[in-house]
């Protein structure tokens, strides 16, 4: 998605439709500064704000996302096109926390290690500070891999290898499930299968 694209887009229809960017703030309930942001590209509207603003400015979801009015016979292609470029989109994203969560990972590893090589070669000289550098090390090593679970979690969904439905399961069940990499060993909501189903970064196959 263009986010120059829309916000001219935005402001030509807003200015179509005798509105300035105060008014269309305050129907919407937000500051005329978000307004300008999302006309100049800087930010887009919020999910929640787009069926108002749609409404308001008198044109589709569909045309807000593709930042032009889209003539009925080129409808169908536009909102294919827009479609995959949000799949895209969803897909990088998620790509990208679960990248961050191996790196958490690694590096949770690697701190661990230190801390109790640290604290053992130190504590012949001081053992205090020897026993905190060994000891620390466990709840550093609980937190650090429960949040890159909780990353895990939010990218993307599973898929059940039985009815082949993708969901997103609580974060409880994520952090306590069996596991090999991102595969975990969860009940699937719909057919109640419990197996090992593997995470997939976007809903749709």
């Amino acid at each position: 998605m263009d986010q120059i694209k829309i916000g001219k887009f935005i402001a030509g229809c807003r200015k179509e439709k005798g509105l300035t960017q105060a008014v269309l703030a305050e129907k919407l309930g937000i500051t005329d500064r978000a307004v300008s942001k999302w006309e100049t590209g800087r930010n887009m509207p919020d999910v929640s704000l787009i069926p108002e603003l749609c409404g308001l400015l008198d044109i589709s979801v569909n045309e807000l996302l593709a930042g032009e009015h889209i003539a009925m016979e080129d409808y169908r292609e536009i909102a294919e096109q827009t479609l995959l470029e949000m799949r895209n989109k969803e897909e990088s994203a998620n790509r990208e926390l679960l990248r961050a969560e191996s790196v958490i990972c690694a590096l949770t590893v690697i701190a661990t290690v230190v801390m109790i090589a640290a604290g053992m070669c130190l504590a012949p000289y001081n053992k205090v500070l020897g026993i905190l550098l060994c000891a620390g090390a466990s709840p550093l090593a609980v937190g650090a891999l429960i949040y890159a679970v909780s990353l895990e979690h939010e990218a993307g969904y599973y898929e059940c290898p039985r009815c082949g439905k993708r969901y997103v399961p609580s974060k409880r069940a994520v952090i306590w499930s069996i596991h090999a990499g991102t595969t975990r060993l969860l009940r699937c909501p719909y057919c109640r299968n419990k197996d090992f189903h593997k995470k997939v970064l976007t809903k749709e196959k």
